[in-house]
């Protein structure tokens, strides 16, 4: 037990003795640095000035940098980020080279001199205002605080000066420039609405009244509804017709976005010309009559399809082809009518016919004397010039009648009224040579070649005319009408008996001495006598 003690005693010696021991050693450390120590350090660093192995660690001087950046450890990151002052400087070097400490509590280790130095090495540029002289290095880094801590942000130091007040956020640069304050650059295209033409030249205000930005709306119609001339009408879609370029230019591609494609005058025609109401609500019938049935001069008798006639460019044209999309192609005089002179009624129900005499009966002057076959005689050139082939009738045209007029023989247009004898129309020429003696029957003697012109041979009469006899006109012997078949004597005497110079005392046979070439001549030697028809005639 006493052993025991014994040694509990010495333990609680041991024990004093050891830090007894320690404390001597730590005051005498203590001691030794202030002995060492060759100045005070800043007031910054003095928290840490008992303990120099928080800035220096023994018999390593190169790890000092690193010290310092354990505890400043903001300037670590823009060196290891490159960024800042110290990450941007072009050779890292020790922290001691420019900031030494223990020189005193009040001591600027951190010189910095303002005259002239280069604010690009701090990342940050200074431009535009910020460099007029007006900005002042105090005016951004305030005092007590480290320039590092100086705003970078618009906002940071014109917060005041922000009209928008805090609207539009912080980030003022998106719209204004270091140049100027009033100047702005603001990329509109990186909204959800581009400014394009005019709306380029538009203020931010007119659209973002009291610096709203937010919420504001998109659509054509929210802002320019009081421009609206429709009236709402045409709906609030106003970017189907219009553009940013000019409220008055349309751009809308009819042909390409409707199954309407606009053509000839149609293209011209003003859109409320034709839309009265909401374009998008009510649908345009495509019929021409549907708009165009106060146009219609045929007041609906034509029918409801006025393309089958008009075109696009001119209602006045008509390319209708009635050759080709009829069975009755127009010809001569037919093209240059017009479509109501034959198409009374409605053209799609009423089927007119396609004779002549169907249309022109009222033209017939022949007053249906001469049938309905009009093309017989007439064609379409010209309704006066008929091509009637005069053989067909009963009386074939032969000589000068092929050249005669119609109306010489045909007064009227009653053409079968027409007599076909010669003497109904040349009663004038028998008048004027034998006053009707020759009866009415012209043919017997006359031809078609020539009124003076013979056909009539005297010698199938039995009465063979020689010499002198050939010279005389028939009225010269026929003193009666032959029509009454009176036959004439055949001896001399009964036609020469006044030239009887011998007074009958040679008898009554005058051919006995003389001749028919001349009433002179003797019959003599050469003569010879001929027997014609019971007569003796003396010949050479």
């Amino acid at each position: 037990m006493r052993t025991i003690s014994i040694l509990k005693t010495f333990g609680r010696a041991f024990i004093f003795a050891v830090v007894a021991l320690f404390c001597a050693v730590n005051a005498h450390a203590d001691s030794a640095n202030d002995l060492l120590m060759p100045g005070k350090v800043i007031q910054g660093h003095f928290k840490y000035e008992s303990d120099c192995n928080n800035c220096h660690k023994p018999y390593d001087k190169a790890a000092q940098s690193g010290l310092c950046k354990d505890c400043h450890k903001e300037v670590a990151k823009d060196i290891d980020e490159k960024q800042g002052y110290h990450g941007l400087m072009q050779e890292e070097k020790p922290c001691k080279e420019c900031h030494t400490d223990h020189k005193g509590r009040d001591a600027r280790i951190a010189k910095l001199s303002t005259v002239n130095f280069d604010h690009d090495t701090t990342g940050y540029v200074l431009k535009g205002g910020h460099l007029n002289g007006k900005v002042l290095c105090k005016d951004c880094h305030y005092p007590q605080k480290k320039y590092r801590d100086a705003p970078t942000k618009c906002n940071g130091c014109h917060q005041k000066a922000d009209k928008h007040k805090g609207s539009l956020g912080p980030e003022c640069q998106n719209c204004h420039e270091e140049k100027d304050w009033k100047t702005t650059h603001f990329d509109h295209s990186k909204t959800h609405f581009d400014l394009l033409d005019k709306h380029k030249e538009v203020k931010c205000k007119a659209c973002h009244p009291k610096d709203k930005f937010k919420d504001t709306p998109k659509l054509c119609n929210d802002c320019h509804k009081k421009d609206d001339k429709h009236k709402g009408s045409f709906g609030p879609k106003c970017e189907t017709c219009h553009n940013a370029a000019s409220w008055k230019e349309i751009l809308f591609d009819h042909d390409k976005k409707t199954k309407y494609p606009l053509l000839g005058k149609h293209r011209d025609a003003k859109c409320v010309g034709c839309h009265k109401g909401n374009p998008y609500k009510e649908k345009l019938k495509k019929d021409c009559n549907s708009c165009h049935r106060k146009d219609d001069k045929h007041k609906g008798k034509f029918g409801p399809k006025c393309e089958a006639c008009h075109t696009e460019r001119s209602w006045k044209e008509i390319p209708f082809d009635h050759d080709r999309k009829t069975k009755y192609p127009l010809r001569g005089k037919h093209r240059d009518i017009k479509c109501v002179d034959c198409h009374k009624g409605d053209i799609y129900k009423d089927k007119l016919k396609q004779d002549c005499y169907s249309c022109h009966k009222k033209d017939d002057k022949h007053e249906g004397q001469e049938g309905k076959k009009c093309e017989t005689c007439h064609n379409e050139q010209s309704w006066k010039k008929a091509k009637f082939d005069h053989r067909l009738s009963r009386y074939p045209l032969t000589g000068k009648h092929q050249i005669t007029e119609c109306k010489k023989c045909h007064p009227t247009a009653r053409y079968k009224d027409a007599k076909s004898d010669c003497w109904s129309c040349h009663e004038k020429q028998d008048k004027e040579s034998h006053k009707r003696s020759m009866g009415t029957d012209c043919k017997t003697c006359h031809n078609t070649r020539d009124w003076k012109s013979w056909d009539f041979n005297h010698d199938k009469t039995g009465f063979k005319l020689q010499g002198k006899h050939k010279d005389i006109k028939c009225a010269g012997c026929h003193k009666t009408p032959v029509f009454k078949k009176m036959k004439l004597a055949s001896s001399c005497v009964s036609c020469h008996d006044k030239d009887d110079k011998h007074d009958g005392s040679f008898g009554r046979r005058c051919e006995q001495c003389h001749v028919g070439s001349s009433w002179k001549t003797i019959v003599g030697d050469g003569w010879k006598e001929l027997r014609i028809g019971g007569q003796r005639w003396r010949q050479k």
